[in-house]
């Protein structure tokens, strides 16, 4: 540019400087085509009135910290979770649309179940095991059944019937067969012995497992994301579709995600602590709590967004969300868990009880007979949400 030429770097005698840490550091927090930081934090906050449900975060806090009663201290947190998990998913979302294909599906496979993930590791350093295990067979359940099952139905009352991606359906669920399977194998292995006092082996099988099914989802991953992607890829979709406008910049996005981990991570610890007085003062069984009530907590805001695609007949996304978050927390969260307990010296296993390795074999395999023609309609959602409730009932009822 000649020096007679106006520019933001050259001063009106021609003599170039350096920009000011004012203008470097607005031009890096203000990107081209990016939302500014107000903009980015008030879609955040006031895009949706579910996050209404964030003035229970600093209840939570204070009923924990002041020892209120174990009910106040469930609940607060219970809801607490609630919209961090949304707010998780929004800002995972936000930072995936600038990332690219394979960077962004690494980081939704981190932080798509990070609810999951935290309240585990929480559950697993205070030393409640049970809870790990019945919480991420619930999570499992419930993205199978009960979230399929609702959008299935969902779909069926606007529509006879749906269509999806059969081929991607079958490779997603045969890799939820093979993660089922694997959690079967440590209970025939102690059934066999006759009882559960070879500890070490089942650590030994659990650890040697999870090590396995790790591998095996980096494999998914490629599979899906850079090797077979066309498989994914919907039947009737447009060739050149609209990308939608991005309602948070990457760096607020990502300050974003990191705060309300923090957050996140305190809640789900606060929420553990109050576990074990809730369910002997309410007498609300352990089990019930696991299965049904964390998984509620966890995947509330993924539910509503499966039904509402399906709605709109996006049923490879639903397809996604469902089973896709079932193999995530089977092959990738559960396995990380596994280590996790390996390293901090908690002997977290594979091994589930008789009713809970009954309960996920045929979950798995009423969805895998389901989802093998491609199609579903209102009467296969009927039957997945059936037998979800038939699952909770015995959950109330069982003592673990």
């Amino acid at each position: 540019m000649p020096p007679s030429e106006s520019s933001p770097l050259l001063p009106s005698n021609g003599t170039a400087h350096a920009p000011s840490l004012s203008h470097k550091l607005t031009a890096f927090l203000t990107a081209e085509g990016e939302p500014s930081f107000l903009e980015s934090y008030r879609w955040f906050f006031f895009d949706s009135y579910f996050n209404i449900l964030l003035v229970f975060v600093p209840l939570s806090a204070i009923a924990h910290h002041l020892n209120w009663d174990a009910g106040l201290r469930f609940t607060f947190s219970f809801f607490a979770i609630m919209p961090l998990a949304k707010l998780l998913g929004d800002s995972t979302e936000q930072m995936s649309a600038k990332l690219g294909q394979t960077l962004a599906g690494l980081l939704n496979a981190s932080f798509g179940n990070a609810v999951e993930i935290i309240v585990g590791v929480a559950a697993l350093l205070q030393d409640q095991v049970r809870i790990v295990q019945t919480s991420m067979l619930g999570s499992i359940l419930s993205n199978i059944l009960l979230v399929l099952g609702c959008s299935f139905l969902a779909a069926g009352v606007k529509r006879s019937e749906s269509t999806f991606q059969v081929t991607a359906a079958q490779a997603s669920s045969s890799l939820m067969t093979l993660a089922c399977i694997t959690l079967v194998i440590p209970a025939a292995y102690s059934s066999t012995l006759g009882d559960t006092s070879n500890e070490h082996g089942l650590l030994v099988i659990s650890r040697g497992t999870a090590v396995v099914l790790l591998l095996i989802y980096i494999a998914y991953l490629y599979f899906q994301l850079k090797s077979h992607a066309h498989l994914y890829i919907p039947e009737n979709a447009d060739s050149s579709p609209e990308e939608e406008e991005p309602k948070m910049s990457v760096v607020s996005a990502s300050i974003s995600l990191l705060v309300v981990t923090v957050v996140t991570s305190f809640c789900a610890d606060y929420l553990v602590a109050s576990i074990e007085e809730f369910a002997e003062r309410y007498h609300v069984p352990k089990a019930f709590i696991g299965l049904i009530l964390l998984p509620i907590v966890a995947n509330a805001a993924e539910h509503v967004t499966s039904v509402w695609m399906a709605m709109k007949d996006q049923m490879e996304l639903t397809i996604t969300i469902c089973v896709g978050s079932s193999i995530q927390i089977a092959s990738f969260v559960v396995p990380l868990l596994v280590i996790v307990g390996w390293i901090s010296g908690h002997e977290l296993t594979l091994y589930f009880a008789n009713f809970e390795t009954i309960v996920l074999f045929v979950s798995v395999l009423l969805v895998n007979t389901l989802i093998q023609d491609g199609k579903s309609n209102y009467m296969e959602g009927l039957m997945l949400v059936s037998l979800y409730f038939v699952i909770s009932l015995a959950g109330m009822v069982w003592v673990s």
